[in-house]
């Protein structure tokens, strides 16, 4: 059993050695075990490619700002263990997670036992599912990867939203966009409405037909609620999407009978930043963090990149992980910037630099990103970060600490 968060964090450490394994039987074997705590809020699941973290956030700030509580399960945390389950913006505390952690132990060393080990996000996502049984209003969950065999889509929403679909986790979802298309509209269920991202024809195709088989209601951005533009903090044309996807959500939640003031929500939708999307994080010289992760979210990066800074001198930091298009988004990269650096990161999951594809047109390339932010000079130049989430997450964790030493 455990007595402090800090085993907590070990048991969960040491459970990632059992990787990724997808399917939802041992999800559906664990929520079981715990009285099925799934079928005990209102939750909000939110899937896509790109947009889902941006779509959640806007949401729950117009949620917040109507006097809700709100929960939200994500992935990554920016800061432990803690931080993939929040409620009104607080971690949950130590208390009750290893409370909760208690209460799941004992279904988990059974289904070990009985070679049903669940992984650690699915013991994670049990934990949040727990806690939140017993606390919020809503819950705001988002996927993690794909959609129809993800962990997550055990829950039952009253709403499921899928903002994007592009090229990602090829090894999972396949090559095609119809493939990666028919996993995320997995988390449509059945009479439930869809809010969805302005899809191509074919990715469109896939959500419309999964709609028609679960009867739900399907609402496409472009086609049955229109692209709205706001005075948004968050950076980007992509991030109108966004927020435009959020409002339909909003909308639908209000024609369900939930209290909202649409002036306060689009106030507080317009005031939302999040971290590692388009973030400023050093001015003297400007640094700004920005996850993409896929030839998607590159080309969105690039694109605002020269719209915030059209005239300044642009030096790009990157690193991605191994299994992702590296060569594509490379490419996209060098087309558009003259300065590219290439370093790495402490994740199994991270690129080896001395095993990328040849032909790479980059010749910068610095392993410890450590060293190269450090001596970043002070000069005019606008320093871009990008690259996979939980390098930005590394990264940005590292800046704001050493800001705290000086």
């Amino acid at each position: 059993m455990f007595s402090t968060i800090q085993e907590v964090e070990v048991f969960f450490n040491e459970r990632k050695k059992l990787g990724m394994k997808p399917g939802l039987e041992r999800t559906h074997e664990l929520l079981a075990r715990l009285g099925n705590p799934e079928n005990h809020f209102k939750a909000i699941h939110i899937a896509g490619t790109n947009g889902k973290g941006s779509t959640l956030h806007f949401i729950k700030a117009a949620l917040q700002a109507n006097d809700y509580e709100v929960g939200v399960f994500t992935s990554p945390s920016f800061t432990g263990v803690r931080g993939h389950i929040l409620l009104n913006d607080q971690e949950i505390p130590e208390k009750i997670m290893v409370e909760q952690m208690n209460h799941i132990l004992p279904h988990v060393i059974e289904m070990d036992e009985a070679d049903l080990a669940p992984t650690e996000f699915e013991v994670l996502t049990a934990l949040a599912f727990c806690f939140f049984a017993q606390n919020g209003e809503f819950v705001l969950i988002e996927a993690g990867m794909g959609g129809r065999f993800d962990t997550t889509n055990a829950v039952q929403p009253i709403l499921s939203i899928i903002t994007s679909i592009a090229r990602d986790h090829m090894d999972y979802l396949g090559e095609g966009e119809s493939e990666i298309a028919w996993h995320k509209a997995g988390i449509i269920k059945e009479t439930i409405p869809v809010v969805v991202g302005d899809l191509d024809e074919e990715a469109f195709a896939v959500m419309k037909e999964e709609s028609r088989k679960k009867h739900a209601p399907c609402f496409k951005l472009g086609m049955d609620f229109n692209r709205l533009y706001f005075n948004l903090q968050m950076k980007g044309e992509h991030q109108q999407d966004n927020a435009s996807i959020a409002l339909q959500a909003l909308h639908i939640l209000k024609q369900s009978g939930f209290k909202l003031d649409f002036e306060k929500a689009i106030c507080q939708i317009e005031d939302t930043m999040l971290p590692g999307r388009f973030e400023c994080v050093q001015h003297n010289p400007v640094v700004i963090l920005d996850a993409a992760h896929n030839p998607a979210g590159i080309k969105a990066f690039i694109q605002t990149a020269h719209e915030q800074y059209p005239d300044a001198n642009k030096q790009v930091i990157v690193a991605m992980f191994r299994d992702k298009a590296i060569a594509e988004m490379l490419d996209l990269l060098s087309e558009q910037f003259e300065h590219i650096t290439l370093t790495t990161f402490e994740h199994p999951r991270a690129w080896n630099l001395n095993n990328l594809p040849r032909n790479i047109p980059v010749e910068q390339v610095n392993p410890d990103y450590k060293a190269l932010l450090e001596y970043i000079p002070d000069n005019d130049s606008v320093y871009f970060i990008t690259g996979s989430l939980h390098f930005i997450t590394e990264v940005r964790h590292y800046l704001l600490n050493q800001r705290k030493m000086m």
